[in-house]
């Protein structure tokens, strides 16, 4: 047995494994980090340590690299108070339904509820934008709204997308079966070839589907049609059918592969 494992430990394919393992956990981080101010803050990192590099072995400056190389020796304190929020979230995850949903079904019946608001938003010519977070965090656009936090519901979403509310113009927020924010500013899309017929909800569910993997619905309220937007691509005129079936496949290919088969998750719709 001892002869064994130390033949898999000379064979290349473990090396294969541990490089492909350590390139993982890099994406993973960096796709948590995606759409967060964290990011400015890793450009800021890279720029010290090439900073550092060049001050040691290019320039040889002394107290320059002094400075650079202490503050690196308090680098682990430093990056643990600069990403607390990411770090709190990662360690959230993996103790989550984010991991255990290869394990436990998900439970989707909030589709049902998002699919009656959109009816009954369809039937009074109620405009809707309404965002499904998936595996890139959104939280620099909720800290634009209003917090919720409260379980999916039609009459919830009724109510916050009644024309004249403080919170009727701005994006709803899910995240699965929790509605975390309302009243959420997007970012707009600078597509030139958006059609000039498209208003700012379409501009803005577009925008935001260029920089992230949400899923986001709107309902417009001059036509009183459904579209469907994701990795920066419209589909204009769903049939609330077709997009109940559609969600629910693709939150249940969450349910039964969990978040390590991504790449057949983004096909599904």
């Amino acid at each position: 047995m001892t002869l064994f494992f130390h033949r898999l430990w000379q064979s290349p394919f473990l090396h294969v494994v541990d490089v492909a393992l350590v390139a993982f956990l890099i994406y993973r981080i960096l796709l948590l980090f995606q759409g967060t101010r964290a990011v400015q803050v890793l450009r800021g990192l890279v720029i010290l340590a090439l900073g550092t590099f060049l001050a040691d072995q290019i320039f040889h400056l002394p107290t320059l690299g002094w400075v650079l190389r202490t503050f690196w020796r308090a680098g682990v304190v430093v990056l643990a108070v600069v990403f607390q929020p990411e770090l709190r979230a990662l360690l959230a995850q993996l103790g989550s339904h984010r991991l255990s949903r290869m394990f436990i079904p998900q439970e989707i019946s909030f589709i049902d509820e998002i699919m009656a608001a959109l009816r009954e938003g369809v039937a009074g010519r109620v405009g809707m934008l309404i965002v499904l977070e998936q595996e890139t965090g959104l939280r620099n656009f909720i800290s634009t709204g209003t917090t919720i936090n409260g379980k999916v519901t039609s009459e919830l979403l009724s109510t916050i997308f009644f024309p004249h509310t403080i919170l009727h113009d701005g994006a709803a927020i899910l995240r699965e079966d929790r509605l975390v924010a309302a009243g959420c500013v997007l970012p707009l899309s600078n597509n030139p070839e958006l059609s000039r017929v498209m208003g700012t909800r379409h501009r803005a569910a577009l925008g935001l589907s260029e920089i992230s993997d949400a899923v986001v619905i709107v309902l417009s309220e001059e036509t009183g049609t459904v579209s469907l937007v994701r990795h920066g691509q419209i589909e204009r005129n769903v049939r609330l059918d077709d997009l109940q079936d559609r969600l629910r496949k693709l939150y249940k290919s969450l349910g039964e592969k969990g978040h390590l088969h991504r790449r057949s998750r983004e096909t599904d719709l």
